[in-house]
């Protein structure tokens, strides 16, 4: 039984996410999403979808983006 890298849960059904030749060890998505996921720089969400990035800024949405000063970027329609 492998122990969660998150929350430290050793649970039977946990299972790995390699990332940048990393393998990690979660019992949960929401572990995973927790580690793995960037956070938006203006609201600090978890970034699970596509999100905007500029810059090497990454940000959960572009009223998020354009809160930070990037008001070029816009959601798509």
């Amino acid at each position: 039984m492998a122990k969660c890298e998150t929350c430290g849960n050793a649970y039977d059904k946990s299972f790995e996410v390699v990332m940048r030749g990393a393998t990690h060890v979660f019992d949960s998505f929401e572990c995973a999403i927790y580690a793995l996921a960037p956070a938006c720089e203006h609201c600090g969400v978890r970034v699970i979808g596509h999100g905007a990035e500029k810059n090497g800024r990454i940000f959960c949405c572009s009223h998020c983006a354009g809160q930070a000063g990037m008001t070029e970027l816009r959601d798509r329609a």
